[in-house]
């Protein structure tokens, strides 16, 4: 985790509960989490309608089969040459 070890987190966390106090930290800490989820969340989503836009492109399917043949002949050679 970024090379931060206990004594460093304990440090953050200090100067975190010096700067905001014990009232504050519990909702920074719920907000951070919200956004870390959102985001999480929000790369799923751009990772899925990728992953559509390539199925629905035209010939993809096609260039999918040929390069798993192309894979399988490159394995055959492989075995062959040994």
């Amino acid at each position: 985790m970024f090379g931060l070890g206990t004594p460093e987190l304990l440090v953050i966390f200090g100067i975190a509960f010096l700067i905001f106090g014990g009232k504050k930290l519990p909702e920074i800490g719920a907000g951070l989490g919200k956004a870390i989820g959102s985001f999480k969340n929000g790369l799923n989503e751009v990772e899925d309608m990728g992953l559509d836009i390539k199925k629905n492109l035209p010939g993809v399917k096609e260039v999918t089969a040929m390069q798993d043949k192309v894979d399988k002949a490159k394995n055959i050679s492989k075995v062959l040459t040994k």
